[in-house]
């Protein structure tokens, strides 16, 4: 027996170890349809769903050097949730889940080494897309240049105004 629990152990150690971020819920009360639902809709952004006792969870998070805090997240039926990188789009899953089913129901997480509560998880989750963030970021550094080229262009647009309207007089 103690093999098999080092083995489930070793391999949520694994999870958590790769992703920059676990989640934690309370599944209770969901069903196995909608435990595979909400794991294939997981699984499209990236992200697992696991099931397991929280002693477990515990010990592979300490392994992994998470926070000790977390273990204050496991208490009742637990899940995890791991993905390898937008901790964003899982948790926009999992509250559009909640919102249809009203399950599960987020407890907090970690992220980057940050213990996060259910608000802050919560906020992460109305974050827009990262393709978004992304693209907005790109236009605050253009920015700058434009208004650069604004300035340095607006001296030889304001002589050829002067010169029109010189010519414009003449004519």
């Amino acid at each position: 027996m103690k093999s098999e629990k080092k083995i489930i152990i070793d391999a949520l150690y694994e999870r958590i170890n790769q992703s920059p971020f676990l989640l934690v819920a309370d599944y209770s009360g969901m069903t196995v349809k909608q435990f595979t639902e909400l794991r294939k809709r997981l699984r499209a952004t990236g992200a697992t769903f696991n099931v397991a006792k929280n002693t477990f969870v515990k010990q592979a998070a300490a392994s992994a050097s998470m926070p000790d805090t977390v273990g204050s997240l496991l208490a009742g039926q637990t899940a995890v949730v791991t993905g390898a990188s937008d901790v964003c789009a899982a948790a926009k899953t999992i509250k559009a889940f909640h919102k249809e089913f009203n399950r599960p129901v987020m407890r907090g997480g970690v992220l980057d080494g940050a213990v996060l509560s259910a608000a802050q998880v919560e906020a992460l989750a109305e974050l827009p897309a990262k393709e978004v963030l992304q693209s907005q970021l790109l236009g605050l550094l253009q920015e700058p240049a434009r208004r650069m080229v604004t300035v340095l262009n607006e001296p030889l647009a304001s002589l050829a105004r002067v010169l029109q309207a010189k010519v414009d007089q003449a004519g």
